[in-house]
């Protein structure tokens, strides 16, 4: 796992000197303590422009060699490259076939070599999490790809005849003159999802290669194209996938799948999937929470390896946010070297080190715990695999349970959806903590009137589409100029034409939340402390496999992920088989009642903070003032209106970010 800088420019454009190149590789330090390392290629009048890349190193495999940028033979392509191919030791043979001669033992000379033979679609052939930059020097062409699930970070800027790129942005930001100004449609996606989704970012210029993508920059023409390269085989609107029927699964019209060969299949390719990723030179464990995915992922790591598995697991003091007995239970029945801590988590003391590593305001609250485990774990091991994924992929969680439901109530008569559409269920008394039973009743029969798409959106919005009018200035409402921040969602239901909206909507979050707030988080919060995180599930063959299997082997009755239980049982105590989503959380309404108050009230009513001009002064007053004398569970809005004021504070008012 590295941190990854660079770019290219055209013979009349501004070069990258070695001085900015390195101050972009020192901004990376985190992710690459053991090694740096740079290149150039000189722009030439007859070849037209040149390329920098730079690098820094954590050492995974191949501790030895593997330092980068790195050359195929007679040094006409270079690459830096951030994360890992798995499926090295099966490409190498194959290239050496095709007459490829290697110097080194690492994944990233397969790379190379894999480029060489295919081009652009040597991505079609890694496995793994990956964001690499290769210059091509007989082409004068920069090529950037990412990984299939977007689980490593790439982000770019194209002015000027010249492209620069980076693992994270505040590294781009070291560039003389890099620009600092923020994108109000940004603003208005991030205070929706709490995230800002690919490609833009929160700074106007600068952009994310989405999951499944490359990119090329030419530094003859200055021309730059962005293609896509793969995506999960769900329905598409172009497509004529899988026809379900009953217990089994028609496959083109040629082959009947029923529920045991499913299970087989997903045996098979997620046994295999693990093992790939216990390929490691360096000590490794895993994150066990006591929730199905990572005990799963833990089994299947004890199963192949010879010694006990390092496992690691984070507790709390408030006890509705302790999981720690399901994660002893677990590490008891598969017999694990288990690890755990407890925590008091500071606020105060994190929020500085979150709002700095992600770069972008990122409003997410389990990035606090996801951190603390990371700089736990990093004391014992350099790896750990974890479950990331299994949510979305089997849905796993509670709102797909009410997007079935509310689909069900959608093809009723209108004279029996009527009552459950009435407002006066609106006026029933309920309590102020958000994730009560009535107030969860009551937001869901509150969208019953709208389309399944919108519907969705609104519920896992931060501000939905009732509460973002009321907070917007009447200025910055002008600058969005009719802008729906639902659009990435909306836009990706567009893509999945899946007849079931469950299966539908967890093609959505696969393409939306879990690149951006789930496979960001784990990977900044990791990176942050030089731990490379790996996640089994998001293997692009389980990710394909998962979008064939019926729904109904996903979600039946009131439970999800009924495959997974199922086919994994043996690995599973029956209490984690069948308890309850808990979710990986801190206890922000208490916070923001007691030791977080000060701060939060200091930061949002500060006068600077008011009148930036994004949000309507009165409307961050209501929000503070209904949550401290608890009439209003606003903690999560807060949270994030919070964590915008110190990102711009850190971002964007403070002339160096050193």
């Amino acid at each position: 796992m590295c941190g990854i800088a660079g770019g290219s420019w055209t013979q009349r454009a501004e070069p990258l000197v070695e001085n900015v190149l390195r101050r972009m590789t020192d901004a990376l330090s985190h992710r690459g303590p053991d090694d740096s390392g740079l290149f150039f290629a000189s722009s030439n009048r007859e070849l037209a422009g040149g390329a920098a890349l730079g690098f820094r190193r954590l050492s995974i495999i191949d501790l030895s060699g593997g330092h980068q940028p790195m050359a195929n033979e007679d040094d006409t392509v270079w690459i830096a490259f951030n994360g890992e191919v798995y499926n090295y030791r099966e490409l190498k043979p194959q290239l050496e076939g095709f007459g490829h001669r290697f110097r080194s033992a690492s994944d990233t000379e397969c790379i190379i070599h894999a480029y060489e033979q295919w081009g652009h679609d040597c991505v079609q052939h890694l496995r793994g999490m990956f964001a690499f930059a290769i210059w091509d020097d007989r082409r004068r062409a920069l090529f950037l790809a990412r990984d299939r699930m977007g689980q490593k970070p790439l982000v770019y800027r194209v002015a000027e005849g010249r492209l620069t790129f980076a693992s994270e942005l505040k590294s781009l930001l070291q560039v003389p003159g890099s620009p600092r100004v923020i994108d109000p449609l940004a603003v208005a996606d991030f205070v929706t999802l709490q995230y800002v989704p690919h490609p833009r970012t929160m700074l106007r210029g600068y952009a994310k290669l989405p999951p499944a993508h490359w990119a090329e920059f030419s530094a003859v023409t200055g021309d730059f194209v962005v293609q896509q390269y793969w995506e999960a085989p769900y329905q598409r609107p172009h497509s004529t996938e899988a026809t379900q029927v009953g217990d089994q699964t028609s496959l083109n019209g040629k082959k009947l799948l029923t529920s045991v060969d499913w299970k087989q299949q997903l045996r098979e390719t997620l046994t295999e999937s693990v093992e790939l990723r216990m390929r490691s030179d360096v000590p490794f464990g895993a994150f066990l929470s006591g929730g199905v995915d990572s005990t799963i992922i833990t089994g299947l790591m004890q199963q192949q390896s010879t010694q006990k598995v390092r496992t690691f697991s984070i507790g709390f003091t408030e006890k509705q946010f302790d999981e720690r007995s399901y994660a002893r239970e677990a590490a008891a029945k598969l017999g694990t070297d288990h690890h755990e801590f407890v925590v008091d988590p500071s606020a105060v003391e994190m929020l500085p080190k979150l709002v700095w590593h992600y770069d972008e305001p990122f409003a997410d609250s389990s990035a606090i715990p996801t951190m603390y485990l990371s700089q736990l774990t990093r004391q014992h091991v350099s790896v750990a695999l974890t479950g990331d994924g299994g949510d979305e992929l089997f849905a796993g969680y509670d709102r797909y349970l009410a997007v079935d439901l509310a689909s069900r109530i959608d093809r009723l008569p209108w004279v029996l959806r009527a009552p459950l559409t009435n407002r006066i269920w609106q006026k029933l008394p309920a309590s102020v903590q958000q994730k009560s039973r009535l107030r969860q009743v009551k937001r869901f029969l509150a969208a019953l009137g709208q389309s399944p798409e919108r519907r969705y959106a609104n519920w896992i919005s931060i501000f939905d589409d009732a509460r973002r009018p009321g907070l917007f200035s009447a200025d910055f409402k002008q600058a969005l100029n009719g802008y729906d921040p639902a659009s990435f969602l909306l836009d990706a239901y567009g893509r999945c034409a899946e007849s079931d909206i469950v299966h539908r909507t967890t093609c959505v979050d696969v393409e939306t939340y879990l690149p951006c707030d789930i496979l960001n988080k784990v990977d900044i919060a990791s990176m942050a402390f030089s731990l490379e995180c790996r996640s089994p599930f998001m293997d692009h063959r389980i990710v394909e496999l998962a979008a064939r299997i019926p729904r109904e082997l996903k979600l039946r009755g009131r439970r999800g992920k009924r495959i997974l239980t199922e086919t994994f049982a043996d690995l599973l105590p029956v209490s984690i088989q069948t308890r309850r989503k808990m979710g990986f959380g801190v206890p922000l309404d208490h916070w923001f009642r007691g030791k977080l108050r000060s701060l939060m009230v200091d930061t949002l009513l500060d006068p600077k903070s008011l009148n930036r001009g994004y949000f309507e002064p009165s409307a961050v007053r209501r929000l503070v003032e209904e949550h401290t004398t608890s009439q209003w569970d606003h903690s999560a809005r807060l949270w994030l209106l919070l964590v915008f004021e110190l990102w711009h504070q850190k971002f964007v008012d403070e002339v160096t970010l050193f």
